[in-house]
C-alpha cells in the first residue's frame, strides 16, 4: 500500500470512528419534530446515517481496500 492509500485508509477509519459515536443519538430521543410533516426526526436522522454509512463504505472498498493483500490471497501456488 503506498503513502496515499495509507492516508485514505486512516481517513476512512477516523470517519468510521466517527460515525460510530454518531450512531448514539441521544440528543433525538425525545423530539418529536416531524419532517416533511409525517417523518420523526429520528427516523429522518437514522435514515440519512444509513445513506453516509453507505457512501463511508463505498469510499472504504474504492479508496482503503487491501488489494495486494487480495491479489496474494487469489495468487495459484
Amino acid at each position: 500500500m503506498n503513502s496515499s492509500g495509507k492516508t485514505a485508509g486512516m481517513v476512512i477509519l477516523i470517519a468510521a470512528l466517527l460515525m460510530a459515536v454518531l450512531h448514539q443519538d441521544f440528543w433525538l430521543w425525545n423530539d418529536k419534530t416531524l419532517i416533511f410533516d409525517f417523518m420523526p426526526i429520528g427516523l429522518a436522522y437514522h435514515a440519512s446515517f444509513s445513506i453516509a454509512a453507505a457512501i463511508l463504505w463505498a469510499l472504504a472498498v474504492k479508496f482503503a481496500w487491501p488489494s495486494a493483500l487480495e491479489a496474494w490471497a487469489e495468487e495459484e501456488e
